[in-house]
């Protein structure tokens, strides 16, 4: 696959006007009251060989309540800041074995489980509850016909209680929270990060869920593919789809989302193509940087990133202010 989207002085540059419905604010802020109150988040310590840190199964409410999975991992004396990691693409939380870097460097990691996903060679064990009507394998079309039946509408609000769960916990400092995910994970993490507020932070890898007219353009590439498919036998419903999109549309998360981000983009990639992650980075209200891998696809930056990553949360939380966190860590731990 050769770079087949805008050259990047172009992309740097590229600003489409947003498909925005008037009452995003109004079906968010409503969705979110529906969502809130349902209890408090459950963290259940379990036995891990990981003998240098502290591992506990998390249950929390998610959207209208429903009982979302975790992994909630941490030093025993060390927690400097803590980031709720979203996951890519038919991914679940899998092991907690699997999220170990962040929780080495002294930084605590809540990993929300997605709900009715799971089949893409990381377990799940949280169900989706909601059924739609016809559509597509995978979740793109699942309930796409209204924005209150959408899959992603459920998806994004268990995104917005994840963080009022981390920031439940006694070891977390409720100011010193970031987001982070790749790809649908990163589509995710945009979300969370337009719906709370106080955000320390966002990291927002090759991000999926974004700019989806454009997206169905250019690329023919899973999963935006799905929805490609699911219009194939709905001649003439096209527009109400966008229409349905644009309350799901990265785009307009970030132009509200104001913690600082660190982003990144790959020239090759034709699943999340560079054009739909620009019109989000642009967009996006806060301070923000965007590492470029010009020859990379979907993989971006892999462990190049992650030590970015690390990098952008030693920025955010310098070792000196770490103190009153190692304190709640101490107390806190069983």
């Amino acid at each position: 696959m050769a770079q087949f989207d805008m050259p990047l002085e172009d992309l740097e540059a590229y600003r489409p006007t947003p498909e925005e419905p008037d009452d995003f604010d109004a079906f968010w802020r409503e969705t979110l009251e529906f969502s809130r109150g349902h209890g408090q988040a459950v963290f259940t310590r379990v036995p891990s060989p990981l003998t240098q840190l502290i591992v506990e199964d998390v249950t929390f409410p998610g959207f209208g309540g429903h009982p979302i999975k975790g992994w909630f991992l941490r030093h025993p004396e060390v927690v400097r800041g803590t980031v709720v990691q979203f996951i890519g693409y038919s991914g679940g939380r899998g092991l907690p074995e699997q999220w170990t870097m962040l929780p080495s460097a002294g930084y605590a990691v809540l990993v929300m489980d997605s709900r009715g996903q799971g089949n893409g060679g990381s377990a799940a064990a949280t169900p989706d509850p909601v059924g739609s009507g016809p559509s597509i394998a995978g979740r793109m079309s699942a309930g796409i016909e209204d924005p209150h039946t959408y899959y992603y509408r459920r998806l994004f609000t268990d995104a917005a209680c994840a963080v009022d769960a981390a920031r439940s916990h006694p070891a977390v400092d409720p100011a010193k929270v970031v987001v982070a995910g790749g790809s649908q994970g990163g589509g995710i993490a945009v979300a969370a990060a337009g719906l709370s507020e106080g955000l320390a932070g966002a990291m927002v890898d090759v991000p999926f869920l974004s700019h989806f007219r454009r997206a169905l353009r250019i690329t023919d590439a899973m999963p935006y593919n799905e929805l490609a498919r699911y219009l194939q036998t709905r001649r003439g419903d096209e527009e109400d789809v966008f229409r349905v999109l644009s309350y799901f549309d990265g785009v307009n998360f970030a132009a509200r989302a104001t913690a600082p981000a660190l982003y990144s983009v790959a020239l090759y990639d034709n699943v999340c193509p560079p054009s739909t992650v620009y019109a989000q980075y642009n967009r996006y209200a806060g301070d923000k940087q965007i590492a470029v891998y010009p020859y990379n696809g979907h993989e971006g930056g892999q462990w190049t990133q992650s030590l970015r990553h690390l990098a952008f949360l030693d920025g955010l939380f310098p070792v000196d202010a770490a103190a009153p966190a190692v304190a709640a860590a101490v107390v806190a731990t069983p």
